[in-house]
């Protein structure tokens, strides 16, 4: 039997100890049963709520309320855009625990009647972003429920197993809730500090002055703790109108990372709240409850056959390749010229390139020719003739190239100095001897001291030809520039 409110505001005597109560009525507060609760008016103006458990099963949510109030500290309300209740004053515990708070005066909406469009859909979506945002921390520190998002999954997952048991789930729905459980992208949601099942009912509005509503207060933080968000969106299943424009609210309201599946997570929960009444009325053994939530499955299997939570978009490959196969082929209009036509293509430019590719290798071949000349001594004479090597116009042919013979021995007393004198065809010396220069040898084995002197090149007779042909190379370059 429910308490009046005198009852409770005589009962809010031990928790406001001298404090005078004139008036008490009634408040409805949507708390599905759990809770007596009165309006009560003291003696200096002030209005506050006294609530007391209506029987065993609200006791330990009364008990959560007054310990999340605790929590929410001077400085976490700061963060909220929204006023919180206060506790006021408590006493007893279990059925007989008393809690007195402050009371945040506006009005409340139930879902079912919850309009939608811009004003109080989105209003209501940006109180709960405003929760979500709160740190974990004031939840951790309180030793409040934290649960990371593989809990999550496992609770629901246990939840699962003890409807199935009750053998009174059609196959249908524990299929389509068991594949939802296996999506592994489904349960990828970052926890956040979360109501715990808070309704539009718990949302306190008022209109400024301008008729815009806005939102001043919530109530019922009994479920406070660290879990999925999607739990308090859960509740939108009962207002199908306003839904989207609430989780737009939500959206634009809140600094958290996108979560693609937040919507279809908030779906399974309001689903598996029938399963979770089923179990409440089988444990307890009420056939009624059982009797009430079977309707309720069975109501819903009929709504969402053939539906899956999640839907599945992923296309297999015999899918892929008939979509390929029926694409007909794109066929190239006779006389189009395909040919590449593009602005950074010269004719000019690329002539250029290719005249002064054929001018460096003949620069190359003459190249070869001289050091051919190196390895093919005259036959006559066993002289290497440099003059063989290809030169510039603007080189004279006849003019005497000087070679340095510093470091070189005289040369033997029976020639004579005309002997000594370099031709400009024919460059002859006197090698060292094998004390003053170490042993060298040609390709073939032969050392070069045991070679004729006339035979024998220097190592400035192959930087010479080197340099004329350098020169060439340098000539040709210069001409194709």
């Amino acid at each position: 039997m429910a308490r009046s409110p005198l009852i409770l505001a005589a009962s809010a005597t031990t928790a406001l100890p001298g404090t005078v109560f004139t008036t008490a009525r009634a408040l409805t507060e949507n708390a599905s049963g759990r809770f007596d609760s009165a309006l009560v008016r003291t003696d200096d103006g002030r209005e506050v709520v006294v609530r007391m458990p209506a029987g065993e099963d609200g006791a330990p949510d009364l008990a959560a309320e007054s310990r999340a109030l605790h929590a929410l500290t001077a400085g976490v309300r700061a963060l909220l855009p929204f006023a919180v209740p206060e506790v006021l004053g408590e006493s007893g515990s279990g059925t007989q625990r008393v809690l007195v708070v402050d009371h945040i005066d506006g009005y409340r909406i139930e879902p079912a009647h919850l309009p939608k469009g811009p004003g109080y859909a989105p209003a209501i979506g940006g109180a709960l972003a405003a929760v979500h945002a709160l740190p974990a921390s004031i939840v951790r520190t309180d030793g409040l429920p934290v649960r990371t998002a593989a809990q999550v999954r496992d609770d629901a997952r246990r939840l699962l197993d003890r409807a199935d048991a009750t053998g009174r789930v059609s196959d249908d729905l524990m299929l389509r809730w068991r594949r939802a459980l296996d999506v592994d992208d489904l349960w990828r949601f970052e926890s956040a500090v979360v109501l715990g099942g808070a309704t539009s009912s718990s949302i306190v509005l008022a209109d400024d002055e301008h008729g815009v509503p806005h939102v001043i207060g919530l109530l019922d933080w009994s479920g406070l703790s660290v879990g999925d968000p999607a739990i308090d969106l859960r509740w939108l299943a009962s207002a199908p109108a306003a839904a989207d424009d609430v989780h737009d609210g939500y959206a634009a309201a809140g600094d958290r990372s996108p979560d693609p599946l937040l919507r279809e997570r908030a779906r399974l929960y309001a689903e598996l709240e029938f399963a979770r009444w089923l179990v409440h009325g089988h444990d307890a053994g009420e056939a009624d409850v059982v009797a009430d939530a079977v309707a309720l499955l069975d109501a819903l299997a009929d709504g969402v056959r053939g539906d899956h939570i999640v839907p599945d978009t992923r296309s297999d490959i015999d899918d892929a390749l008939a979509l390929v196969e029926s694409v007909p082929p794109v066929a190239v209009p006779g006389g189009v010229d395909t040919s590449m036509q593009t602005d950074a293509y010269d004719p000019e430019a690329l002539s250029l390139y290719v005249a002064a590719e054929r001018d460096r290798a003949a620069a190359a071949e003459a190249l070869a020719a001289a050091l051919d000349d190196r390895t093919n001594p005259d036959a006559d004479t066993g002289a290497i003739h440099v003059d063989r090597l290809p030169e510039p116009d603007s080189v004279d042919r006849d003019a005497t190239a000087p070679v340095d013979l510093d470091g070189w021995t005289d040369p033997p007393a029976t020639r004579s100095d005309a002997s000594a004198e370099v031709d400009a065809t024919r460059i002859e010396w006197q090698t060292p001897t094998p004390a003053d220069r170490p042993r060298e040898t040609d390709g073939d084995g032969t050392s070069r001291a045991d070679r004729a002197p006339d035979t024998v090149v220097d190592d400035e007779q192959d930087a010479l030809r080197a340099s004329r042909a350098a020169l060439r190379r340098w000539g040709v370059s210069g001409d194709s520039a």
